[in-house]
């Protein structure tokens, strides 16, 4: 049997404000052509289907259209909620949806209900963790000595493992959770999870299973030959510039495990950084390729430019970060105590400009704060 791991699909998410429909629209879909090309059985959604507990329409509309495309290319689906779902609205009708193939393990009581499915070696068992919030999480497992997320999960797996216990002889087993797993590495675009408490969980938490596809961290990475994190398939905030994102194409034979091949995913618009004075950028040639990319730009002027990002724009549409950060600039920590001693309030105003933006007013800049001053019957 073939799966595709994939998770953390985040649809509705914006970039810095940009939209990013048309990217995540564009990526799923090609999940479907990979079901196709690899003759993929079970598609894996290890949580975080969604951005929002209340995604919009338009997000609905992309991840049902995602997951009808994978449908038709002959795979099936398992989908669990993460920290970002709604676990009640991701799983309402899941009763119904299984019967065409979409299977939704988003309730604590079924957590060992498995999705049951057979190859030509016999059953394999696909177990749904939901994203477990730690305190509701153990009065809903009935398990008040659980602690933590480690204490949450490592319930979950204890009934994981005697449903597996009660199954045929040679049930392959594999199990979908959403969680921050001691060695992985995490990104600037995930929400902590932590509650009162640390937030990993050791790896040996998952002892038992054949595979376990985990959700949440946002970058692919394996902490074991069958215990990975697919990452999400859209790069969320500029720390993923450098990741190539990609889905895991798991293989069971009738041993369990045979093999893990990564599937590198297309990259509908790439992110960039870029660093320099204004105008330098807006003429400096090398910079032509950096046209279509998502970019976070550092300023490095003196003084800071005004309207820099209308007339970044201009040049690069996609810029949607902006920093300045002045060459040979000094981080001094500013006490409001000794920023005001001794200073009429006209001179606040100035040094609070001048702090700013790196230079003081102009003459008819201080003329203005000094009316402003007067009007507010603060004046010198």
């Amino acid at each position: 049997m073939r799966f595709l791991h994939t998770s953390d699909w985040h649809v509705g998410r914006t970039f810095h404000g940009a939209d990013l429909l048309a990217e995540q629209d564009a990526v799923l879909g090609h999940l479907a052509d990979l079901v196709t090309a690899e003759a993929v059985d079970v598609v894996l959604v290890a949580g975080d289907v969604y951005d929002r507990a209340v995604p919009a329409a338009e997000a609905v509309r992309v991840a049902t259209r995602a997951m009808a495309r994978i449908r038709r290319a002959g795979a099936e689906l398992v989908i669990t909620s993460g920290n970002h779902d709604s676990a009640a609205r991701l799983g309402a009708f899941g009763e119904f949806a299984a019967a065409g193939g979409l299977h939704l393990r988003t309730e604590i009581d079924r957590i060992d209900d498995p999705v049951l499915l057979a190859d030509a070696h016999g059953p394999v068992a696909i177990y749904g963790i939901p994203y477990l919030e730690p305190e509701p999480a153990r009065h809903a497992l009935d398990a008040p000595g659980a602690k933590g997320h480690t204490g949450v999960l490592s319930e979950a797996m204890r009934r994981v493992r005697a449903d597996l216990a009660n199954r045929a002889p040679g049930t392959r087993s594999v199990v979908l959770a959403h969680a921050f797993v001691n060695g992985g590495k995490g990104t600037e675009s995930e929400r902590p999870i932590s509650s009162g408490g640390v937030e990993q969980v050791s790896g040996a938490v998952f002892d038992g299973a054949d595979y376990v596809a985990l959700g949440h961290l946002h970058g692919p990475q394996t902490l074991a030959e069958g215990l990975r994190y697919s990452g999400s398939p859209v790069a969320y905030s500029f720390s993923e510039a450098a990741q190539r994102k990609s889905v895991w194409l798991v293989d069971l034979d009738a041993g369990g495990l045979a093999g893990v091949r990564r599937h590198e995913l297309p990259v509908p618009r790439r992110l960039a950084r870029l660093s320099g004075r204004l105008d330098e950028l807006l003429s400096g040639d090398e910079h032509a390729g950096l046209v279509d990319c998502y970019l976070s730009v550092t300023l490095t002027d003196p003084v800071r430019p005004i309207d820099a990002m209308r007339r970044l724009r201009e040049r690069f549409p996609f810029a949607v970060h902006l920093d300045w950060q002045p060459e040979h600039g000094t981080a001094a920590v500013l006490r409001y105590a000794e920023a005001v001693r001794g200073r009429s309030d006209g001179e606040i105003a100035d040094s609070f400009l001048a702090d700013c933006r790196g230079a003081p007013p102009n003459e008819r800049e201080r003329g203005l704060l000094r009316r402003a001053l007067q009007a507010a019957g603060k004046g010198d």
